[in-house]
């Protein structure tokens, strides 16, 4: 049975491992549904979620990373006010804190489509509508997975990144979209291993400081539109446990 009814959940400014194990909850328990399907022969529809949060300072390096592209020591990190995480995403180290829109969807993709390449593409496109929505025009850079502006030209700079992970074709992570970033906290490492490329927000290609709420609609309206899904919020938009 496919279920395309989405539940949109703000999180807000919340730690990054608190969000993690919320996450992690959330994805084991469709798995656990999927794999209860297998088992009984049964048809339980599956949940999906669409969740927008931003961080304190982190940063996060993916399974396949390199930690010596964080760029500071422990005493470094402790006077940036920022903290260090090893995960089981995609990609390899980036930065979140305030100002950044980190987007976590956790949809079972056999309610849409069963393509990861595809899946990180739909998202990609979101974005990039969003960014035209202010009059920014961005792209896809060969070979790496995001956001780009001028990505064909050596001012190519992100303003988008991605790391996702999926079983059973359920997913989690996802992207983090540069609106009101403070962009120093990406001086310190060498963001998605590469050295040779700018990183940027909405807020500096604008030269001004964006409604996030309003960045939020925009994006949310775009991925719901792409996916075909059905997005609904629970009236108290109660966080998940």
């Amino acid at each position: 049975m496919q279920n395309k009814n989405v539940q949109f959940i703000d999180w807000g400014l919340v730690e990054y491992q608190e969000a993690w194990d919320k996450q992690e909850a959330v994805f084991s328990g469709t798995v656990a549904i999927k794999h209860d399907n297998v088992i009984n022969k049964t048809d339980r529809a599956t949940p999906n979620y669409l969740i927008f949060t931003e961080h304190p300072h982190v940063y996060t390096l993916g399974k396949s990373g390199h930690p010596e592209y964080l760029l500071l020591d422990e005493d470094g990190l402790r006077a940036k006010q920022a903290t260090f995480h090893k995960i089981n995403r995609g990609g390899d180290i980036t930065y979140h804190g305030p100002g950044q829109i980190v987007g976590y969807p956790i949809i079972d993709l056999d309610n849409f489509f069963t393509d990861i390449h595809r899946y990180l593409r739909t998202l990609e496109e979101a974005v990039i509508r969003t960014c035209a929505d202010y009059g920014i025009a961005t792209g896809r850079y060969d070979g790496f997975t995001g956001v780009w502006i001028d990505a064909d030209n050596d001012k190519a700079r992100k303003i988008c990144a991605m790391g996702v992970r999926a079983s059973r074709w359920v997913t989690m992570h996802g992207f983090a979209f540069n609106v009101n970033t403070d962009l120093s906290y990406f001086t310190h490492i060498i963001p998605c291993g590469i050295d040779d490329k700018d990183v940027t927000s909405l807020a500096r290609e604008l030269g001004r400081k964006l409604d996030m709420d309003e960045v939020k609609e925009i994006l949310k309206t775009h991925i719901a539109e792409l996916f075909g899904m059905q997005l609904f919020e629970h009236p108290q938009n109660i966080p998940l446990p």
